[in-house]
């Protein structure tokens, strides 16, 4: 019978390094203490409790909140403008409460960032020009 393994191998891709690793060092603390200062002054609005927080060299997210309650962010987010800054902030902490993006998570992003849906729309834009 012949070796039939070759179709059983599995091909791993080469992953691409996210962005440069000396960026990402000598940017990670300011990122920590931006993210650290300003959960904590939306966090007085919204009492959520979340676990650790992390900064990350993510490639193709600005953040992202897991069900045990831990948050993450690029530490690209010193680069945006600080409205962008915490309506991305508002954004995971709120997804703390709401794990979607129905209606009522974005009322709930609302009650600190009114003009959310535009800075969505901008962040989104952001990731176009930057990621590429």
């Amino acid at each position: 019978m012949a070796d039939m393994g070759f179709f059983f191998r599995i091909v791993r891709r080469r992953k691409r390094p996210a962005f440069p690793r000396k960026e990402y060092l000598a940017n990670r603390e300011a990122a920590r203490t931006l993210v650290h200062a300003r959960l904590e002054y939306f966090n007085q609005h919204y009492h959520l409790e979340y676990k650790t927080v992390s900064i990350k060299n993510l490639r193709s997210k600005w953040g992202s909140c897991s069900t045990r309650k831990n948050l993450n962010f690029s530490y690209r987010i010193v680069f945006l403008s600080p409205e962008l800054q915490d309506y991305l902030i508002v954004h995971e902490l709120c997804h703390l409460k709401e794990m979607h993006h129905r209606e009522s998570f974005w009322d709930l992003v609302r009650e600190t960032v009114p003009n959310a849906e535009a800075l969505n729309r901008a962040l989104k834009q952001y990731d176009r020009t930057t990621l590429q």
